[in-house]
């Protein structure tokens, strides 16, 4: 039979100075995107500063980026899912899960328990206990000395999640534990990885599905939201492999990024970026944009009544990414309108260089402003999730 391990991001009030800009357990701060040389868990030097992009350029370090917004919450722990982020946004104190365990988790052990399943429930509060975790799924020491995770292993791991902040904040732990650096690149990982195959994860919602235009990834993937169905599809379901965005500010992203900003009456503002996709440009930055969507699922293929994203796939292997572009033209009697052009493109790389001093965005729903170029790359099935 299993181990599974119920793992819930804590919160600050918890243990204060643990959990937020320093920590960055709730996947709101930066971690460590401001040193080049931050390394893995293993030893081994974080890739995202030198991993290749497609179309033949090294993505570097961004050394003077870090996620400055961390997650607008409510009081119950709930990441601003907000399509436009605010100009003013950030500089919150970050919080996450409630303090003790929630119902949904308390029924997840029980049903996990009725099947003969050893659980255990953990409340991290900081990376390093999210760590502690993610080392019971190491596999065998492999003759090269990489720390590699255990394909055949017992131990089940189920991330209790109030956000997609907070999954994303324990798959940048799994990518930072098991991500070789370029020059330890074993044989056997594929040519078009730069990880091996995550361990699968258990996703039980702390929330129920909300309605609305934006939907959290659980409901965009139809995982189940029952506690008792989440531990079936632990101990009796398959992975269900996804792709993983990675991006040279050392993150992840598991749904989409969406940049731009509205101002204070909900309007929004022009900013320019040049936007590359592989060997598409789709905007120069000499033209004012109102959003981009960098996407990896469908969280954000709408903004307000406006169709960004056509067939936004997790599992194929390519990111699509679209601007929205301000056009004014002429009616026929002259008269000047403007219309919004959206243009689009996919591909398994895509940059975007702002030509503004700061750009807001959300990414996962995690507030952010960005100030360098940011590349992300797709990692083909690089994770999984269990599911029935």
């Amino acid at each position: 039979m299993y181990d599974v391990v119920l793992l819930t991001l804590g919160s600050e009030r918890d243990a204060p100075g643990g959990c937020g800009s320093g920590g960055a357990c709730c996947g709101g701060a930066a971690e460590t995107a401001t040193d080049p040389t931050s390394q893995t868990d293993n030893g081994q030097t974080d890739t995202s500063s030198t991993s290749q992009t497609d179309n033949g350029s090294t993505g570097q370090a961004d050394t003077g980026q870090t996620e400055t917004g961390p997650p607008s919450q409510t009081e119950t722990g709930q990441a601003d899912t907000s399509h436009a982020p605010r100009a003013e946004a950030g500089g919150d104190t970050e919080r996450c899960a409630t303090e003790r365990p929630r119902v949904p988790v308390l029924a997840c052990a029980d049903a996990l328990n009725a099947r003969g399943a050893r659980v255990e429930m953990v409340t991290a509060r900081s990376d390093a206990e999210i760590d502690a975790v993610l080392a019971r799924l190491d596999g065998p020491a492999r003759p090269d000395g990489l720390t590699w995770p255990d394909s055949d292993g017992k131990t089940r791991l189920v991330v209790a999640t109030a956000n997609d902040g907070q999954l994303r904040a324990v798959l940048r732990r799994l990518v930072r534990r098991y991500a070789p650096a370029p020059s330890k690149r074993p044989a056997d990982l594929p040519g078009n990885r730069t990880l091996p195959d995550l361990p699968p994860v258990g996703v039980l919602p702390l929330d129920p599905a909300r309605g609305g235009t934006h939907r959290d990834l659980a409901a965009q993937l139809g995982l189940p939201r029952d506690p008792a169905v989440v531990a079936a599809a632990v101990l009796d379901g398959t992975p269900r492999r996804l792709d993983l965005l990675r991006n040279d500010g050392g993150s992840v992203t598991l749904d989409g990024a969406l940049l731009g900003a509205a101002d204070d009456a909900g309007r929004p503002m022009h900013w320019r970026a040049r936007v590359e996709v592989d060997d598409v440009i789709l905007t120069d930055g000499d033209e004012p944009l109102l959003a981009c969507a960098v996407a990896n699922a469908g969280g954000y293929a709408t903004l307000d009544d406006v169709t960004l994203l056509t067939a936004p796939d997790p599992a194929d292997g390519q990111v699509e990414v679209a601007v929205a572009v301000p056009v004014v033209v002429r009616s026929a009697f002259g008269r000047k309108r403007v219309r919004l052009e959206v243009r689009r493109a996919r591909g398994r790389a895509v940059s975007v260089l702002p030509r503004e001093e700061k750009v807001p965005y959300l990414d996962d729903g995690v507030e952010g402003e960005l100030t360098r170029k940011r590349s992300w790359w797709v990692e083909p099935g690089a994770w999984a999730v269990w599911s029935i």
